[in-house]
């Protein structure tokens, strides 16, 4: 029954790498090599401050590769903290997938086991909810549970031309592509707006 009752609690899901910050084909091996895209982090606060819990669902096949340890992921999360706390926001959770493609987990996007995890964390139908990355396997994830899909254009889509992000969002039903994540809380909080004020209008 308290699925119900919860059910209203608003929440993002977002990726990590390439999306809130810059991303490495080297990983990201040290806090010092955690770079926040401009404008991410307020647009993390942003979204806070309208009520939106923010979780992160990211592959960190690097911990599976041997390339860094627990220590050194949480030393990242620690600066992600510290900075978006400057700018007055928070992330709520950190859902992360440490394995190797080869594991055969179900944790790894585009695998949805990730977002199945945040549903039964947080007791909500993850259907609706927004999804944010820059792949086309944050999308899949997302989609395959009924989250809202959305890819900015930085981190691995910077790289693909309009037509590849529009054959890369054309994969993925109802996909919104946007800029960056700040084009994409401006255009999430200002929806919610809208929405808030036609409901307004009926009532």
């Amino acid at each position: 029954m308290a699925r119900h009752s919860e059910q209203a609690m608003k929440l993002v899901v977002l990726d990590r790498d390439g999306t809130l910050n810059e991303d490495r084909d080297d990983f990201i091996k040290s806090a010092d090599e955690w770079v926040p895209l401009p404008g991410a982090l307020q647009a993390v606060a942003q979204l806070n401050h309208a009520g939106w819990h923010v979780v992160l669902a990211t592959n960190q096949s690097g911990l599976g590769r041997g390339l860094f340890d627990m220590a050194t992921m949480n030393a990242v999360q620690a600066k992600l903290n510290q900075l978006l706390t400057r700018e007055g926001g928070r992330i709520d959770a950190v859902f992360f997938c440490p394995h190797v493609p080869d594991d055969g987990c179900d944790c790894r996007k585009p695998l949805p086991g990730l977002f199945r995890q945040i549903g039964e964390r947080f007791g909500v139908d993850m259907k609706g909810v927004p999804v944010v990355g820059d792949s086309l396997r944050d999308l899949q994830a997302g989609a395959a549970v009924g989250c809202e899909p959305h890819l900015v254009r930085t981190g691995k889509s910077a790289r693909l031309t309009d037509d590849e992000v529009q054959a890369l969002a054309a994969q993925v039903p109802g996909t919104v592509v946007h800029a960056d994540l700040a084009a994409f809380a401006a255009h999430w909080l200002e929806r919610e707006k809208r929405a808030k004020a036609a409901a307004g209008a009926k009532g």
